[in-house]
């Protein structure tokens, strides 16, 4: 598994938590829904800007969103 397959699970398991869907995280973090959906698909990389943004849209901090991420075989 890479980092980023990794990133999106733990990103779409938040997403779901929260009830949002792809398109409403995407507009309360300033994202388009394409972009959170690659991010869920681990075709993209979150810069550190977006994996805050992201978090703030979550009601999360960012190390929530990478806690898991250390313990997948990566």
């Amino acid at each position: 598994m890479t980092l980023e397959k990794a990133f999106g699970e733990e990103l779409q398991k938040a997403r779901e938590k929260s009830g949002l869907s792809q398109e409403k995280l995407g507009f309360e973090s300033g994202y388009h829904r394409t972009y959170i959906s690659q991010l869920e698909r681990g075709q993209k990389s979150p810069t550190l800007k977006a994996l805050f943004k992201l978090a703030k849209a979550l009601n999360l901090r960012p190390s929530a969103l990478l806690q898991n991420i250390e313990d997948k075989k990566i």
